[in-house]
């Protein structure tokens, strides 16, 4: 029998557990959520398929077994989006990130019924992964679509786009590689606007350096639909690396 290979050591064998991380403050709360039968089956079944526990850094090329353009979307939610956009694009490879495990286990159940084998997935605090994990300028794409606005002033320290982040995701981003955001919230998108603006790895592109068009590929998320509903606006926000 082989020695396992990078990827056969970042590939766990179980349900991914709660992790727990020193950070003073994050960008988010661990929800309980009701985890239906169905995910808790797929986060046990199909975790080993789809699911990674890095302990150092992940040779993404060895974990895909073979060389692609490659997007990370951080915050996926029940992973509509990273679905779709997986399914398009047979010849790319995705990496989802995702703290929430109800959301977690619905995209496995998605992956699983349409036998994709384009994406693997996290369930971890995105800072930490970044910093401890993921190798630089390793993605062609990095999509933050409708993370929490944390809305009350008393909380703005702990949303998720401000400048050490932004830098981060910079650093991961290969030159002319993409940065996608989307919120529906106003005072949030303004925040994300100036933010973005003043990291200087990255280039609005945007025409009028505002905010951009939203991107055709992107599938409307359950989210997403929630706010039509309540009349919020979307804005959208597109740099690339320098």
């Amino acid at each position: 029998m082989e020695s396992p290979g990078p990827a056969d050591d970042q590939l766990g064998g179980r349900c991914p557990p709660r992790h727990e991380h020193p950070r003073a403050i994050r960008s988010f709360v661990t929800r309980a959520g009701r985890v239906t039968e169905g995910q808790a089956r797929a986060l046990e079944s199909l975790w080993p398929q789809y699911g990674l526990e890095p302990a150092g850094r992940i040779d993404l090329a060895a974990l895909f077994g073979r060389s692609a353009p490659r997007c990370a979307e951080i915050g996926f939610g029940n992973g509509e989006n990273l679905l779709a956009l997986a399914a398009r694009h047979p010849e790319r490879d995705y990496l989802g990130i995702e703290v929430h495990r109800p959301g977690v286990g619905r995209l496995l159940l998605g992956l699983e019924a349409l036998k994709l084998n384009n994406v693997r997935v996290i369930c971890r605090d995105t800072v930490e992964v970044l910093e401890q994990n993921l190798p630089p300028a390793c993605f062609e794409e990095i999509l933050v679509l409708f993370p929490d606005p944390w809305p009350k002033k008393r909380h703005h320290k702990r949303r998720l786009i401000q400048g050490p982040f932004v830098r981060a995701l910079a650093d991961h981003l290969c030159p002319g590689g993409t940065l996608q955001l989307a919120t529906d919230w106003q005072p949030y998108a303004e925040s994300m606007l100036t933010v973005l603006s003043a990291e200087p790895l990255l280039r609005n592109l945007a025409p009028a350096g505002g905010f951009a068009p939203s991107p055709r590929e992107r599938t409307e998320t359950r989210f997403e639909r929630r706010g039509a509903r309540l009349g919020h606006a979307v804005w959208d926000l597109a740099f690339t690396r320098i």
